[in-house]
């Protein structure tokens, strides 16, 4: 509440007004105040740098020009955002427009609006009980942001349904230009009507003095007419407000609208709003009334696009057309039960009334079934003994098993394994390359279905057996012979001379002397020498030896 009170004390003495009215009513305020887009603000004293309509927050006039749609009871008091609308009673409803480009931008024209366009929307029927909107919506082309909107409320506090009814012709302009008192179209309630200064051309220069108010009168009535939407299925001889139908088949539509009122409604347009992927059926559309004397007769195309204009009906005058429309087909529709709701639309005076038909349709749909071979592995476990590895895909369908056909390097087939699971242990003892296929095996309904691929193809090989081979072994400098395969640079040698013995240096004996005469000591003396030298030449070749062995 002290928000409230705050956001009253700020407000311009207008706004102030307008919110002391709507509190005393004790009418929701939030709603009576909607409008929109967010978009930025300005202010008389700082208008925009471009075209933007309805957006400054100070203006003399109307306060914040955000809350630009305004209602009041015809002839009393003030314009303001909230009614209680009464049957029997007629009111005013004020649009204000105005394009808050600074004025010096009017003269390179990029400050002038271009297409400037006003739309108004209203409900025709108010139930009972309901607060109902009444929305303006004002665009241009080169405005930012293209469109912007209000909304004023009107309160049906009575038991029963209650009718808006446009006044015929009371739409009237309020300008400083030439368009001033001009009567706008009645498309101001359906596409739009074009606003403007010096005519009604959709130009509004940009500043306050081409400004403008758009006025126009409703009348409350109760409801004066009825709509009926209905189906067939059988090209008119029974209707029904819902039907089942078959997938790509064609259902005829049908449309009723009677004056339930009092006074005589012109220009009733009927109209029929099809539902995502049904077709209209060109040159289909008939319709009945009295000028047919009850009969359907030719009607031409437009129905279901801008709508078709039945004429002037009387208390209790009616009219029923009838059209065909062409199911979406099977692969168009999602699976199970599709609901294709249709729109039937009447306008009258500015208000519409709306009912509809519900058709459905059941599509079935399979599953989509897939199985594919999506990869093939090969593991060598060893020499002659392997892993084949199948990766595959399988949906709405039951794997079975993988067969694997081995062929040899002239293309013969030398084997063929089937494994129930996604491996398999595979022996080849004959050196040779080789190639193996797996190929996928599921059931489909029963049946059963074989797949394979490129990507299920894989090669390996079986190379040939290890021999002996003569080495020499380099701790022991002896000559053995091992594998082939167990040969080791680090412990063997296929040089063999690295284990031939080194060549030992001959050793000359000493020369025998010729005998000498044994006479006493030299006799000994050249024993003793004799003796040396052979010692001697025996601990040479010792340590030859061991050299050699070093």
């Amino acid at each position: 509440m002290s928000k409230l009170m705050s956001l009253i004390r700020r407000s311009p003495k207008r706004v102030f007004a307008l919110v002391a009215v709507a509190a005393a009513a004790l009418i929701v305020p939030v709603a009576a105040l909607a409008w929109g887009p967010d978009r930025p603000t300005f202010t008389m004293e700082n208008p925009a740098p471009y075209v933007t309509f309805n957006s400054i927050t100070n203006n003399g006039k109307v306060g914040d020009e955000r809350n630009f749609l305004r209602i009041r009871e015809s002839g009393t008091g003030e314009y303001i955002n909230q009614v209680n609308f009464e049957p029997g009673k007629v009111y005013d409803v004020s649009v204000y427009y105005h394009n808050n480009a600074a004025t010096r931008l009017n003269a390179s024209g990029e400050g002038i609006a271009k297409d400037a366009t006003l739309k108004i929307e209203m409900p025709y029927v108010i139930k009972a009980g309901v607060n109902a909107a009444l929305t303006s919506t004002i665009s241009a082309s080169n405005a930012k942001p293209t469109s912007v909107w209000d909304e004023a409320y009107g309160k049906n506090n009575t038991n029963a349904e209650i009718a808006l009814r446009y006044v015929a012709g009371s739409a009237k302009f309020v300008s400083n230009g030439a368009i001033n008192g001009q009567t706008l179209p009645d498309s101001l309630f359906t596409t739009g009507a074009k606003l403007g200064f010096d005519s009604q051309n959709g130009t509004v220069p940009g500043c306050n003095e081409y400004s403008g108010f758009v006025n126009f009168k409703i009348r409350i009535d109760q409801p004066n007419y009825e709509v009926k939407k209905v189906v067939s299925t059988d090209d008119g001889k029974t209707w029904v407000d819902s039907v089942k139908a078959q997938p790509g088949s064609t259902v005829t539509y049908g449309i009723s609208y009677q004056n339930t009122g009092t006074n005589q409604q012109d220009d009733v347009v009927v109209r029929d709003m099809l539902p995502a992927g049904v077709a209209y059926v060109p040159d289909s559309t008939y319709l009945m009334n009295s000028v047919t004397k009850g009969k359907f007769e030719k009607a031409s195309d437009g129905i279901t696009t801008v709508g078709y204009n039945a004429g002037s009906y009387q208390s209790k005058g009616n009219v029923f057309f009838k059209f065909n429309a062409k199911l979406p087909s099977k692969d168009q529709l999602k699976c199970g039960t599709n609901t294709l709701v249709n729109t039937a639309r009447v306008s009258v005076n500015g208000g519409y009334k709306e009912d509809t038909a519900t058709v459905t349709i059941d599509n079935e749909c399979k599953p989509v079934v897939k199985y594919t071979c999506d990869a093939l592995g090969v593991t060598v476990v060893d020499r002659t003994h392997f892993t084949f590895n199948t990766k595959y895909t399988v949906q709405n369908a039951t794997f079975k098993s993988v067969t694997y056909v081995i062929k040899n390097a002239n293309g013969k087939v030398v084997d063929t394994k089937t494994s129930n699971g996604t491996s398999l242990n595979y022996t080849q003892t004959t050196v040779g390359k080789y190639t193996v296929q797996a190929t996928v095996t599921v059931t489909v309904d029963g049946t059963t279905k074989t797949v394979t691929s490129d990507a299920c193809k894989a090669s390996f090989e079986v190379p040939a057996q290890p021999g002996n081979i003569t080495v020499c072994e380099l701790s022991t400098k002896k000559i053995v012979t091992i594998k082939e395969n167990q040969f080791d640079a680090a412990k063997y040698s296929k040089d063999l001379s690295k284990c031939a013995e080194t060549p030992v240096p001959p050793v000359t004996p000493p020369t025998t002397p010729p005998e000498l005469p044994h006479t006493g000591m030299t006799e000994n003396i050249v024993a003793i020498t004799g003796l040396g030298a052979l010692i001697a030449s025996i601990a040479y070749y010792v340590a030859s030896r061991r050299a050699l062995n070093q």
